[in-house]
């Protein structure tokens, strides 16, 4: 029986060997179910199997995969990027620092979304009378403790 890697690296994040393969891959920001399910159909390995029992070369066919996902354009998680209208399967850092960028670009333009988030306040629709309360009195906590009122 061969030994299990407690901590297997893929797409420059460490995952728990003692996962099966499709769990584990969900732990690298920007890997869901459905792109973990992919990943595992088209690089050839099986889901159930414990991610540490993988040989180096099944690992390398993921690493393979998520460098150049395959997927069709519906599951990619940029579709229509802002600068170059193209489909983009964005993970990690990269993932992070994309949606950085967008949230500086719609504060930049004041957009309404833009200004909510500057704002602090819900952005995709959500009531605030009666669950947005906690993150107000946070926001009047930090304005106090700068010596605002």
């Amino acid at each position: 029986m061969a030994e299990v890697k407690y901590i297997v690296r893929i797409a420059n994040t460490d995952l728990p060997g003692e996962k099966q393969t499709m769990f584990a891959l969900t732990g690298i920001k920007g890997v869901g179910m459905g792109i973990a399910n992919a990943a595992c159909a088209l690089a050839g390995v099986t889901k159930q199997t414990k991610l540490g029992l993988l040989s180096e070369a099944d690992v390398a066919k993921l690493n393979e995969f998520f460098a150049n996902p395959t997927v069709p354009s519906w599951m990619k998680n940029r579709r229509k990027d802002y600068e170059t209208g193209e489909d983009s399967h964005l993970m990690s850092a990269n993932l992070t620092y994309q949606i950085d960028n967008d949230i500086k670009r719609l504060k930049m333009i004041k957009s309404n979304r833009g200004m909510r988030h500057q704002w602090g306040l819900t952005v995709r629709g959500q009531r605030t009378s009666s669950n947005h309360r906690r993150s107000k009195a946070k926001n009047a906590a930090a304005a106090k403790k700068r010596g605002k009122k």
